[in-house]
């Protein structure tokens, strides 16, 4: 699935996972409990990192590598 959308962390983690189904063991890597959580379509990736205590540049460049694999992949 091609999208025009490009990673942003103001975008909503809910979103990202849409966007980009592999970014989903990224979350779940990072012990995170964003994946079906009910808060997902409200927090951004910037919320949910500092929820987790998280360095956000490092978990964007895991969420962008993410993306990239699933899109070579496609």
């Amino acid at each position: 699935m091609a999208s025009s959308k490009r990673l942003d962390p103001d975008l909503s983690v809910d979103d990202v996972m849409k966007l980009w189904p592999d970014t989903i063991r990224v979350f779940l890597a990072n012990r995170m409990l964003c994946v079906g959580c009910p808060i997902g379509p409200f927090h951004t990736v910037s919320d949910a990192c500092r929820e987790h205590e998280l360095d956000e540049t490092s978990f964007l460049n895991q969420l962008a590598a993410a993306i990239d694999r699933q899109g070579n992949a496609s």
